[in-house]
């Protein structure tokens, strides 16, 4: 392993134990879990994005104004391989939660499904989160992951140009090389979401919001996420 991909890793690593603690701070503050008894799940926000759109940095934002914790692809990844994280994320659930749990990922593994261990324990993760606390899930299909009755689903997306312009900037590339990493990770995640999942990753239907961020911000992309959040769960003040 790189030196460079070592030091990622590590990166990675710190924010998923500084989401964690987030996490495990929320839950604890919630009355005897109430929230969440008399739902499958507690209250989320899951964000879909076009690399370079923006989603990364809406997703943020909501985490902060809500003071939710903020799990994208590379930390759910992460957790989803470390046998101490899922632990200590199991530990916090008594047996309606795990039963609860087992049921939902039965429903995901189903043979039309590709099945293979880092699906499973993904899907595990997920709604194992979800389950105790609320939280922003950024990536990785949690959408199709989680329960459709509940939570807010959003997909961000921006003209070609302007995802170039930020990947430019963000990863000090030439134009040619921002354009070739956007149609690579692109390719990619539509292969994730195909093999796992058997949907096409723009499918409109999968999100109850999509949010161009050509003419508008990021703050007020975060606006028109909390304002549908509000809409769609009127207990939101």
């Amino acid at each position: 392993m790189s030196v460079k991909m070592a030091g990622r890793d590590r990166d990675v690593a710190r924010i998923a134990e500084r989401q964690m603690r987030n996490w495990e701070l929320a839950r604890g503050q919630r009355v005897a879990a109430a929230e969440v008894r008399g739902a499958k799940v507690a209250e989320f926000i899951t964000i879909s994005r076009e690399v370079g759109a923006g989603g990364s940095e809406v997703a943020a934002a909501v985490g902060t104004r809500l003071g939710w914790p903020v799990f994208d692809k590379e930390i759910l990844h992460f957790m989803a391989g470390d046998d101490a994280i899922r632990e200590r994320i199991y530990r916090s659930m008594d047996e309606r939660d795990l039963s609860w749990c087992e049921e939902a990922l039965r429903s995901l593994t189903e043979p039309e499904f590709v099945r293979n261990d880092y699906f499973h324990r993904l899907c595990e993760t997920v709604l194992t989160l979800a389950r105790q606390g609320s939280a922003v899930f950024l990536g990785r299909g949690a959408d199709l992951i989680l329960p459709r009755e509940i939570g807010v689903r959003v997909r961000i997306v921006a003209p070609m140009a302007k995802r170039m312009e930020r990947v430019m900037k963000r990863e000090a590339l030439s134009a040619e090389a921002a354009r070739a990493m956007i149609e690579r990770s692109e390719s990619e995640r539509a292969a994730f979401l195909m093999n796992h999942f058997d949907v096409d990753m723009g499918g409109a239907l999968r999100h109850d919001v999509v949010l161009s961020l050509d003419r508008m911000s990021v703050e007020q992309g975060v606006e028109l996420v909390l304002s549908a959040r509000k809409l769609l769960n009127p207990a939101v003040r």
